[in-house]
């Protein structure tokens, strides 16, 4: 029977070389996902760039993510992002940066979001939005010695810098919302370097969300969401959630991620302006019942700067 330290050991191994197979594939391309998110919902421009300034106001957020937490190189993921209305009708602007580390992987994206919207009835609004993304990746192959007898593997990948833009529809009423986009189009080739050519591959990820917020009564709300992403080369994914508002300001719910996971959230808003949210996250695969594997944890910040009574009457709900 192996000691404790002895099956530590071996799961760290284990892990260790799912981060390489997830970081490299020798004369293929790597199908490379976009952040993966629980609160999705809260962090909408972040995968579609129409739901710039869709909110009416200048609105910012902040999120963390760790995932497997007691795992060593498990994925962490922090994203900031701020857009808004301008001056013109129609249009809305934004800015966000992405910061993705899985292992010895790390990389930021530098994203500049425009959306133009028309009004397709008294309520309905429907978005087109462009995204436009820098995109720098840094690889530490030196960090994978201990496990890898891959010669290919010696040159690290510094600050890596490529470009890409990507798109997306959005359309809302007061109680709906769907969109569907990409947020990342080219399929960039990021290094291919060794006696053996190894190549990091940019792949399209899908995105279709929605949405419906029904008023059980004026002191409960209650909103299934929906998240459905697409990759060449991965399974799909499909997160279901279930969310209730009460009073304007406690948000309790839980979601499932298919063949994945279960999480449950929690969100407050302390004022109409500023909101809350946490997430917990318990997989369901087998990595989730390894020792050391305590979950994944999300928690989110939301400011948005209403300036008039008139603005709006109560947190919008998505």
């Amino acid at each position: 029977m192996k000691s404790p330290h002895q099956n530590t050991w071996y799961y760290r191994l284990l892990f260790s070389i799912l981060v390489i197979l997830l970081s490299i594939k020798h004369e293929k391309s790597l199908a490379q996902q976009d952040a993966q998110y629980t609160q999705y919902m809260y962090n909408t421009v972040s995968v579609n760039p129409g739901y710039a300034g869709s909110r009416g106001h200048i609105s910012i957020a902040a999120l963390h993510r760790s995932q497997w937490v007691g795992l060593d190189g498990a994925p962490t993921t922090q994203t900031l992002n701020i857009h808004s209305p301008i001056g013109y009708r129609g249009v809305g602007l934004g800015m966000s940066i992405v910061n993705d580390k899985i292992g010895p992987t790390s990389e930021t994206y530098f994203d500049i979001d425009f959306s133009y919207t028309i009004y397709t009835s008294t309520e309905g609004r429907l978005s087109f939005g462009l995204k436009g993304t820098g995109h720098l990746l840094d690889i530490k192959f030196s960090e994978l010695d201990e496990y890898s007898v891959d010669q290919s593997l010696q040159q690290d990948i510094d600050n890596r810098f490529s470009p890409n833009f990507g798109a997306g529809v959005y359309y809302h009423t007061n109680n709906f919302y769907a969109g569907l986009s990409v947020p990342r189009i080219l399929e960039s080739k990021h290094f291919k370097s060794g006696p053996s050519p190894t190549v990091a591959k940019e792949q399209m990820n899908f995105y279709l969300i929605t949405g419906y917020v029904w008023e059980l009564n004026p002191n409960l709300k209650f909103k299934p969401a929906l998240l459905t992403k697409v990759v060449r080369g991965a399974p799909l994914q499909v997160d279901l959630s279930a969310n209730f508002m009460l009073s304007d300001k406690f948000i309790l719910g839980a979601a499932y991620r298919w063949d994945a996971a279960f999480s449950g959230m929690l969100g407050f808003h302390l004022s109409n302006k500023f909101l809350i949210g946490m997430a917990y996250d318990r997989e369901i695969t087998e990595l989730g019942s390894t020792a050391f594997n305590n979950g994944s944890f999300e928690v989110i910040l939301r400011y948005d700067f209403i300036t008039t009574k008139g603005n709006i009457k109560t947190p919008r709900f998505f």
